[in-house]
């Protein structure tokens, strides 16, 4: 069965009530958070009055910008900022930008666990997780120099800790990398009710900035 939508000239607030008690909704969403979020959605306007009361007695946000189960945000340095292989990254349509990674030194560092190469103006002892990182010598000039990231283009993460990532810009200017998608699951968009409750839970017609995980995981669905 469809998730209900709202009659024509139906009270906004009855018909959140209506759909959060739809027997059908309480098997497919058990949980009530979850279900009053699809019904949210379904609405497309911002609760008001007896319904936002409830909605603070259970605890729901009315901002999805930080979906925890959509992903993650990090802030990263530029010395973290690792380009991926071109046969890593997926085209979502958007419009890319190429990006220098600023020069942080000529030393050049390896993680004994990861193996992701990390670049020193000076030669010392640095850490990574708790872990020292072992001195790999002096890079080539190519190594150090001139290392592009493209933004705006999600790659794949096999190894975590999401399905894929994507570098972009922030609202300051900074670059984030964003990780989405749950990497134990699949995405069912094809399936026309699965999407439709996706993209009704995470509000995806106004899926936020490009440095959040709900815009790439709306994108995705």
């Amino acid at each position: 069965m469809p998730i209900p939508k709202p009659k024509p000239n139906e009270d906004k607030d009855k018909f959140v009530g209506r759909c959060v008690g739809n027997e059908t909704m309480k098997k497919d969403y058990p949980d009530q958070k979850q279900r009053v979020a699809v019904c949210l959605g379904q609405t497309r306007k911002s609760a008001g009055g007896l319904f936002s009361s409830v909605l603070d007695i259970l605890g729901f946000s009315l901002s999805y910008n930080d979906c925890s189960e959509c992903g993650e945000v990090e802030l990263v340095e530029a010395s973290e900022i690792v380009p991926p292989s071109d046969s890593d990254y997926v085209d979502f349509g958007e419009e890319t930008e190429e990006f220098v990674i600023p020069t942080q030194g000529k030393f050049q560092y390896v993680d004994p666990v990861t193996y992701e190469i990390y670049y020193f103006e000076r030669r010392g002892n640095y850490k990574k997780d708790g872990r020292y990182l072992r001195y790999d010598g002096e890079a080539k000039a190519s190594e150090y120099q001139g290392r592009k990231v493209t933004l705006n283009k999600p790659f794949r993460t096999p190894d975590g800790p999401k399905k894929f990532s994507v570098y972009v810009k922030n609202d300051k200017g900074n670059v984030v990398k964003v990780n989405f998608g749950d990497p134990n699951m699949k995405i069912k968009k094809n399936i026309p009710e699965r999407r439709r409750s996706f993209r009704a839970r995470h509000n995806c017609d106004n899926p936020g900035p490009k440095w959040k995980a709900r815009y790439w995981s709306c994108k995705a669905w």
